[in-house]
């Protein structure tokens, strides 16, 4: 309770300035939430998958791999899928990580999506703050 009432004490001191940078302090902090709730939901899910596609290529079962891989929407279902479509047509490895590669390029940038604003936030956070010293200095 007793920092509580400390942390308010210094935002009533902070003046004008402690408001902005408030706001950009919430909202890095909810988009660093988001991330990592979304990143972790999808590592879940992701492993997840590629157990059921490597139970099934251990056990030689291409076809459904295949299927179940095409079927889904999750990211390593998808490059799977990509691969293992190439393997119907072209049995060489290179091919086979070509596409696999290729794949990556759309799944990329969902999974960093929005994590730049988070530098980006707490770039102009310190620069806030430093303004916000300065002009109490000044006053």
């Amino acid at each position: 309770m007793e920092s509580l009432i400390r942390m308010l004490h210094y935002i009533q001191q902070g003046e004008f300035w402690i408001f902005p940078l408030l706001i950009v302090m919430a909202l890095g902090f909810a988009i660093a939430t988001e991330r990592y709730v979304y990143l972790t939901i999808t590592r879940v899910r992701n492993r997840g998958m590629l157990d059921k596609i490597l139970g099934l290529l251990n056990k030689d079962d291409i076809q459904q791999a295949y299927a179940a891989s095409s079927k889904s929407d999750i990211a390593i279902g998808k490059m799977v899928s990509y691969g293992l479509a190439r393997y119907k047509s072209s049995h060489t490895r290179d091919d086979v990580e070509m596409a696999m590669e290729e794949s990556m390029m759309e799944i990329i940038p969902r999974l960093e999506k929005r994590t730049q604003y988070v530098a980006t936030f707490a770039n102009v956070a310190t620069l806030l703050g430093l303004l916000g010293t300065v002009m109490g200095l000044i006053g």
